[in-house]
């Protein structure tokens, strides 16, 4: 007798085919719930902001909105940079540079900075207290006693590199990550 290879029954069709269907349906009803965990496209937008500098002038400063927080970018004189570069460590409450990616690093105005573009100073516009925005960027406001940034809410007082040097904040404002793309131009982000 020759051996015969059994043809599908009906049956087989039948499991086949709700097997696929589920398939079919649970990838559709995961898809959504996959997808939901994806950032959005406004939060991709902040992912990243570019700024022309060409218009800030020595000695000025501009904030911009960088993934929901301010950014203070100050052009400093000639004057800041020199004080800022003149503080040793073991005078800093925060010895810590607090720049993104580069750990525990010191916190001399160099290490806040980018090398050739001193000038520019770029933090995240949050006393580290209790997240108040600090005065000090608009003309008229206080400085604090160091000439950089004063926090009205319990009076901490930063330097012209963003670091704290008196009063309650525990760590120096954040540097955030950032690149020159041209002279006059940065990426934040």
């Amino acid at each position: 007798m020759a051996a015969h290879a059994e043809e599908p029954t009906r049956r087989d069709f039948l499991v086949i085919a709700a097997t696929a269907f589920s398939a079919v349906g649970a990838a559709a009803s995961l898809w959504p719930l996959v997808q939901q965990m994806n950032p959005d496209a406004s939060a991709l937008a902040l992912a990243s902001i570019e700024v022309d500098l060409s218009q800030v002038q020595p000695g000025q400063a501009i904030t911009v909105m960088w993934r929901g927080k301010p950014v203070f970018i100050r052009n400093r004189t000639k004057e800041e940079v020199d004080r800022a570069k003149a503080v040793k460590i073991d005078s800093l409450l925060d010895p810590i540079a607090r720049v993104d990616g580069k750990g525990d690093i010191d916190a001399t105005d160099e290490n806040r900075t980018k090398k050739g573009k001193e000038n520019w100073l770029v933090v995240v516009g949050i006393c580290t207290h209790l997240g108040c925005i600090p005065k000090g960027q608009s003309i008229g406001d206080s400085k604090g006693e160091y000439g950089g940034w004063f926090c009205p809410c319990h009076g901490s007082h930063y330097d012209t590199s963003g670091r704290i040097r008196k009063g309650p904040a525990p760590r120096n404002l954040e540097v955030p990550p950032f690149a020159f793309e041209s002279d006059t131009k940065i990426k934040i982000g």
